[in-house]
């Protein structure tokens, strides 16, 4: 064996300590990395880092993502104006502080949708709710000087309107990124956009594309054109500053954008080169003041309010909310016409300077179409900003006169009679003495007080409507029956809640305080021949412009008998004809109405109808600070205001101008047996009865006769008409004597003709009227045919001028 120390092999070495540790079983130590490369991450450490950084970020995301829920909609969002609208569609007013009103995106045109995706996000149909490099884009921008920009796509502007605050904060960003992505899983393109459309702010305080539409063109969004959509897609950028019309020096960078906008729907394909070559920029109309509530549209709007609420078609707090558009029966032209009446017969003749009675008045009025019982136009107040109380609706004021038809068609109605036993007509007779009490009432002493102290002895239920005769329509009352007045008087359409509507004597004397718009239900039902529906004043609700609001079906009835409604009728055209309310001839029309005044002169009333407009008017004394109700004693200049003045004239006037262009047409009347006899008038003074029937009844003996108008009979003898058959009998009379009748006898006190006789052509009775030749039982001058007389005082026909 050879002991000698082996040579190494070729390209052997000695090897490090390291090495041999390593060649022995133990892996060498990695050398430290020097100099530069110390701060090199090594590809180990960057690949970690990725990966944890992959795993924090997704973590992050999922944590997010299932934190953050889609929350309810901010209330500024949501808040909407409610619109109100003309019957024709056009707007009448526009509730709410925010002035929104959302509607569906085929509401809005193709056109405006275009110019807004051109101008704010063209890729909005193909990606995805985020838009990373638009983000990164416009944070270098931002960090760059080239002007904030927010990145957002319109799903994250939409939910920053709708879901969220306006604030520029982390967290705020955070929130929009994940609902951004949930709601672009649960919500279609086509609702995303439509809620953008709808909570975007275009300035002029217009929140969404419709009320922009309004604001800068006067126009629904969906005729917007395509300058148009263009240039109010360019207001989303910068809202204030775009607003050429207050800002005109900013007109050049308006138009810039609204080039922008154009070039992008080009395209996107969304516009032809040819039609966006033709295009001019399309000037806004000027910038109006919001008028809010002022003038009558308050009024209106709180009076449809209120309708809508108590009739339950719309709860008070869903109203609150605002997004409904509610379309009236009110018609324009006639709402207006209202208006300029009330300006021209009342508001221009009161002197507030220099009269301090004329700062107490206020004037209300409706107008109501009998057949199909819309509210075609109404007057409440001056201004509603100044005076809040709709004076249509409110119930504090004393109808006074205006309700005494209601007695006369209650007793028509029931086929009442007077104390006597005489069928109550237009002709019967009546004692119309000053204080006289009435009889047949149980319930204590009432003895009315007529309109200045005015005796009027014996006189026609015509006459005394003609002349307002308190002590005939307080007996008469009686005579029917005040519960039935009262049950009568809410079946034509006073709501049986009306304040002071109690079943007393005063009943007929109008001491209630129905509304100006339920006198005019009531006298609607009166021209439509005693068939009653409520009044209709809406025709049509929608809620966010696609919802139909089910209104109630409106239900007629017959509320009184046609011949009660039209003998009333009839009576009522002799107040216009002959009584009270002649400046209601100048509506140029067959015209029936009432005049009435409140007690202290508070209220004076005019409620007239033609056969086609019910319209009641009403003028009312307030204090403007204390509110309490005043006279109107020396208001207009006047010793006072009656219903015959302002009130009638103002009726009139409307009524000529509401009516315009529309065939005069007379009243088609089905009267009362009886009820067209007419009388002539007498001269004769009258004077108050001592003798003679009860309620300035019949004279004579009526042992079983029946009498109708008035008229009387001798034994047996039935007038009907007016006319009497059968014999007169017993000539003794209890107020006179009867002459010779075959030479024209005269008959005092009224008294009535016996043994058959016959008063000659001329024959005169005293203090009873004039009865003409009844030989054939022809017709008496006094309208009394066959030969009857009147009691005293009776003036048939005669027509006193009406207090002032």
């Amino acid at each position: 064996m050879n002991d000698e120390p082996q040579q190494p092999t070729e390209g052997w070495a000695p090897r490090e300590p390291e090495a041999a540790a390593a060649a022995g079983g133990k892996k060498p130590k990695r050398p430290r990395r020097t100099g530069w490369r110390r701060v090199i991450p090594t590809w180990r450490m960057v690949l970690g880092t990725f990966i944890l950084g992959v795993i924090l970020v997704a973590g992050l995301f999922f944590l997010g993502y299932s934190m953050v829920k889609i929350p309810a909609a901010n209330a500024l969002a949501t808040k909407q104006s409610n619109i109100y609208l003309y019957a024709d569609g056009s707007q009448l007013a526009r509730d709410g502080k925010v002035n929104r009103e959302s509607v569906p995106l085929a509401q809005i045109s193709k056109e405006a949708q275009h110019a807004v995706l051109a101008a704010e996000d063209r890729d909005f149909y193909s990606e995805s709710a985020i838009d990373p490099k638009a983000m990164l884009r416009a944070g270098w921008n931002t960090a760059t000087g080239k002007g904030k920009q927010s990145g957002s796509t319109i799903t994250q502007q939409y939910v920053k309107n709708y879901y969220l605050a306006q604030e520029q904060t982390v967290t705020r960003k955070v929130k929009e990124f994940f609902i951004s992505i949930k709601l672009d899983r649960t919500e279609s393109k086509d609702q995303i956009l439509e809620g953008y459309l709808n909570t975007s702010f275009f300035g002029r305080n217009a929140y969404g594309m419709q009320a922009a539409a309004q604001a800068y063109y006067g126009v629904d969004a969906k005729d917007l054109s395509a300058a148009q959509g263009a240039y109010l897609a360019a207001l989303v950028n910068a809202p204030s500053e775009y607003d050429v019309v207050a800002h005109p020096e900013n007109k050049s960078a308006a138009e810039s954008r609204w080039n922008y906008v154009l070039d992008g729907m080009v395209k996107e394909g969304w516009l032809k080169q040819s039609e966006r070559t033709g295009l001019k920029f399309p000037m806004p109309k000027e910038a109006t003041l919001s008028t809010g509530l002022s003038g009558q549209r308050g009024y209106l709007v709180q009076v449809v309010n209120d309708y809508l609420v108590d009739n339950k078609i719309v709860d008070k707090d869903e109203l609150n909310a605002g997004g409904y558009r509610i379309t009236t029966t009110l018609e324009k032209d006639k709402q207006d016409a209202f208006v300029d009446a009330v300006n021209d017969k009342l508001i221009s003749q009161l002197d507030k300077k220099n009269n301090k009675v004329d700062t107490y008045v206020r004037a209300g009025g409706a107008a109501v179409d009998p057949k199909t019982g819309k509210v075609i136009a109404m007057y409440n107040g001056i201004d509603y900003v100044k005076q809040y109380t709709p004076n249509a609706t409110r119930r504090d004021f004393q109808v006074g006169s205006t309700f005494k038809p209601f007695v006369f068609a209650s007793a028509v109605q029931n086929h009442s009679e007077t104390q006597d036993g005489t069928v109550i007509t237009p002709n019967t007779v009546y004692d119309g003495t000053n204080k006289r009490p009435v009889v047949g009432w149980t319930g204590g002493d009432y003895a009315p007080e007529n309109e200045d102290q005015h005796n009027y002895g014996d006189i026609s239920v015509r006459e005394a409507t003609d002349q307002s005769v308190n002590a005939v329509y307080a007996q008469m009352a009686v005579d029917v029956g005040s519960d039935k007045v009262e049950q009568t008087a809410i079946d034509l359409g006073i709501p049986s809640d009306t304040p002071d509507l109690t079943p007393t004597p005063s009943i007929a004397l109008g001491v209630n305080t129905a509304s100006v718009l339920d006198m005019a239900e009531a006298y609607a039902t009166l021209a439509n021949h005693g068939r009653h529906g409520t009044y209709t004043l809406v025709a049509k609700v929608t809620k966010d412009g696609k919802q139909s609001v089910e209104l109630p079906q409106r239900r007629t009835r017959q509320a009184i008998s046609r011949e009660a409604a039209d003998t009333t009728t009839s009576v009522l055209q002799s107040v216009v004809e002959n009584g009270t309310a002649r400046a209601a001839q100048a509506a140029g029309r067959p015209a029936a109405g009432k005049t009435g005044t409140a007690e202290e002169d508070t209220a004076a009333w005019f409620a007239g109808y033609t056969p086609d407009l019910a319209t009641v008017v009403s003028v009312m004394g307030q204090d403007p600070v204390t509110a309490a109700h005043k006279s109107l004693y020396g208001a207009m200049g006047l010793d006072r205001i009656n219903g015959g003045g302002a009130p009638a004239e103002i009726w009139a006037q409307f009524t000529e101008e509401a009516l315009k262009g529309k065939p005069v047409t007379d009243f088609d009347l089905q009267l009362q047996p009886g009820a067209e006899q007419s009388q002539e008038p007498s001269t004769d003074v009258p004077v108050d009865p001592t003798t003679g029937g009860q309620d300035g009844g019949t004279t004579g003996d009526t042992d079983g006769g029946t009498t109708t108008d008035g008229g009387t009979t001798g034994d047996g003898g039935t007038t009907t008409d007016g006319s009497t058959t059968g014999t007169t009998g017993d000539p003794t009379t209890t107020g006179g004597t009867t002459g010779d009748p075959t030479d024209g006898g005269t008959t005092t006190d009224g008294g009535t003709t016996g043994d058959g006789g016959t008063t000659t052509d001329g024959g005169t009775t005293g203090d009873g009227g004039t009865t003409g030749d009844t030989t054939d039982g022809g017709t008496t001058d006094g309208s009394q045919q066959g030969g009857t007389t009147l009691g005293p005082g009776a003036q048939f026909g005669t027509r006193r001028q009406p207090s002032p």
